[in-house]
């Protein structure tokens, strides 16, 4: 799970009668991503290296992007 401050019960009270709410809260176990450990972070460092590498033009054919990001 990432680290919004979503992931609240209060959510589910609004949405459900309380006693319902807490019945499923308590089905849930969380574990939250670490900031620096989060693959979604890796994910886009990675996709702004690719941009500012190979794509950082514009590009009027799909082979000539499918090409560049292959050889990337």
């Amino acid at each position: 799970m990432d680290n919004l401050n979503t992931h609240v019960p209060g959510w589910l009270y609004e949405t459900f009668p309380p006693d319902k709410a807490k019945a499923l809260w308590d089905k849930f176990e969380f574990v939250y991503t670490p900031k620096q450990g989060s693959w979604l972070n890796m994910a886009e460092i990675d996709l702004n290296v690719l941009m500012g590498q190979c794509l950082d033009r514009r590009i009027d054919y799909i082979e000539i992007v499918r090409k560049e990001v292959q050889a990337w």
